[in-house]
């Protein structure tokens, strides 16, 4: 992966039990904030616009991981069949999110790395045209490495 310029999607890599997913078409990680609103009553010498305003609290953060790729007879990859069998265990995963280097599969500065549980998995066969699967995933607990982790830790120790 260049270490300039912008980042190819190609060059983003998710691995899912230990092997990356096969023949992988996209994947998209979406990291998820869960707030509560809070309506306060606005202090007598202001207006009463002034109470319209909603304060946000962060109750929750989550991360969901979704993929696609295509089937294959010759898969040696994290394909479809493997995926399946993992869900079919109906345990937790490890995943992770690393960048390609040098044409080569490292996970060694991986950004996301957790155990995450498989909420879907899809197979999409149209006749006639490529066999397809997706998969959805949500985090298990708190993620080994995530994007601000560091930031986050440093937050809760003031």
């Amino acid at each position: 992966m260049a270490e300039t310029g912008y980042i190819n999607g190609s060059d983003l890599l998710l691995s899912i039990g230990g092997k990356p997913v096969g023949h992988c078409t996209s994947h998209k990680l979406t990291f998820n904030t869960e707030t509560k609103d809070r309506a306060v009553k606005p202090l007598a010498t202001q207006g009463s616009n002034a109470g319209l305003w909603k304060e946000k609290g962060v109750n929750g953060l989550s991360i969901t991981i979704s993929a696609e790729g295509l089937r294959f007879y010759s898969e040696t990859e994290g394909g479809f069949t493997e995926i399946s069998a993992l869900w079919g265990a109906g345990t937790s995963v490890e995943v992770k999110a690393f960048p390609r280097k040098d044409g080569k599969e490292t996970n060694q500065k991986a950004y996301l790395v957790g155990k995450f549980v498989i909420t879907s998995l899809e197979e999409d066969s149209p006749a006639q045209d490529d066999a397809t699967y997706s998969v959805s995933l949500e985090n298990d607990g708190e993620p080994t490495t995530y994007p601000g982790k560091q930031s986050a830790v440093a937050a809760a120790a003031k």
